[in-house]
């Protein structure tokens, strides 16, 4: 459907009745893309706690100082990773490269690898073990996946088709504004002919 057809429906379905609600259509490929953000954002806080229980268990058993140090480091970059991924305007400001699907998934790969290194083998905590091989390889398969996207520019079209989207929603605020107005001048006029 065109542009002129868009605009067209959306008159349509605005001038039926006052009644009717404007119809607002949510782009699939925006959908998939939010999905695959709050997946990613989920295995980073997976990241985060697995990190967060590595640096508890390196401090308090002082076996390895530099290794808590190394995980507190890893914490606080997966964060970024969480906070890129809602797209946060505070963040994408000061973080140009962030916006871009190639700059996240080397920060996302980074953080698997931080995740992934030092690990113990000595058999003592299992279960932080293959906590820490889940989080890191999951969140490394998704760095992957947007480094290779995002060379495949389509991080752009996430964007061009998210400004589309407010551009529609605004049209549709806009609409029902006047539609209102209009509302509201008929009974102005209907008020003053009595």
């Amino acid at each position: 459907m065109t542009r002129n057809g868009e605009e067209e429906d959306l008159v349509r379905t605005a001038s039926t009745s006052s009644t009717t609600r404007l119809r607002v259509r949510t782009d699939p490929f925006l959908l998939v893309c939010r999905g695959f953000s709050v997946i990613t954002a989920l295995t980073a806080i997976l990241c985060i706690v697995v990190n967060v229980l590595s640096a508890i268990r390196s401090f308090k058993d002082g076996s390895d100082i530099f290794d808590g140090i190394f995980r507190c480091y890893a914490v606080g970059i997966a964060f970024f990773v969480v906070l890129a991924e809602t797209e946060w305007g505070f963040i994408l400001k000061f973080w140009k490269v962030l916006e871009y699907w190639a700059g996240r998934g080397m920060l996302q790969i980074f953080v698997a690898v931080m995740t992934r290194a030092f690990p113990d083998y000595s058999g003592v905590q299992e279960d932080l073990i293959l906590l820490q091989n889940i989080s890191s390889y999951m969140l490394l398969a998704y760095g992957v996946l947007y480094l290779a996207s995002g060379l495949l520019c389509i991080g752009h079209l996430k964007r061009l088709r998210q400004k589309k989207e407010i551009t529609r929603d605004q049209a549709v605020k806009d609409l029902e504004e006047l539609e209102r107005r209009r509302e509201e001048l008929e009974q102005w006029l209907v008020t003053e002919r009595v």
